[in-house]
């Protein structure tokens, strides 16, 4: 009888963590609360761009730096989960003085109102193009980090792009987060869909993709799929001794950006 006892605890226990991993997730896979706003760079700007359902996004807007204004696209960069798009337009402006930047505060994130989801994100992202295609001259070029190199890639399918940049990307937030919980159902359990090399299997713009070699959060297995579903890989850089977050703070990373977005560019 005892035996049955455990394994009806057993089962409620698990049953209790599948709820709540359901109820969670969108917390879990965008912890808004947790990020820090930083500061913007000098001279920047910020957006309000309203949404169909009546919520507002902030764009934030980094001019070229003086005297380096030059028929250059504009760089509009997706931070990671738990980025702010403050530092993700730090980030790009310290790297491409030349180029005019843009970065979005995503839905639910800073000042943006609402509340964050992979379909509120992307639409949020072609809301964002939208508004700066329609200034420039040279196009967009989309510079995606992590989960923001999704929304990059929903992008390029929705919207004209003159190519995209992705770093530490992963195939599908659905086999990513099966296989960091291979106990739980996954599969059927996850809202917010992504899947990036499906998607980017139908497009022909060009490509540029930077991995990390020890990347314990996105592994090789999960952006193998990217480099394969690319029609037009322009280059694919992996930065030796690197994981997935401190990728950034290593000196390789400034000119393996830089080529990427020459690669995907023609500069």
């Amino acid at each position: 009888m005892w035996i049955v006892k455990v394994i009806i605890a057993l089962a409620t226990f698990y049953t209790a963590v599948i709820v709540a991993a359901y109820f969670l997730q969108t917390h879990l896979i965008f912890p808004a609360g947790l990020v820090g706003q930083g500061g913007a760079p000098p001279g920047s700007r910020t957006v309000q761009l309203a949404t169909e359902d009546g919520e507002n996004v902030v764009l934030v807007r980094v001019a070229p730096a003086a005297g380096e204004i030059a028929e250059r696209p504009v760089l509009l960069g997706f931070g990671g989960n738990a980025w702010s798009a403050n530092t993700m337009a730090t980030v790009l402006h310290q790297i491409f003085p030349d180029h005019e930047i843009a970065a979005l505060h995503y839905r639910g994130y800073g000042p943006s109102s609402g509340r964050p989801s992979s379909k509120a994100l992307f639409a949020d992202a072609a809301l964002a193009y939208d508004h700066l295609a329609g200034k420039s001259q040279n196009g967009v070029v989309a510079v995606g980090f992590s989960i923001g190199a999704s929304v990059a890639v929903d992008l390029a399918a929705k919207r004209e792009l003159e190519g995209l940049v992705l770093v530490t990307p992963f195939d599908s937030l659905k086999e990513l987060a099966a296989a960091h919980y291979p106990w739980l159902p996954v599969r059927p359990l996850l809202r917010h869909h992504m899947e990036s090399a499906e998607t980017l299997g139908k497009l022909a713009l060009p490509v540029a993709i930077i991995t990390a070699e020890n990347d314990d959060v996105v592994p090789a297995k999960r952006s193998k799929p990217l480099r394969e579903a690319a029609a037009d890989l322009r280059s694919d850089i992996v930065i030796g001794g690197t994981g997935h977050n401190d990728i950034y703070y290593i000196g390789e990373f400034a000119e393996a950006l830089r080529k990427s977005v020459a690669a995907v560019s023609g500069d």
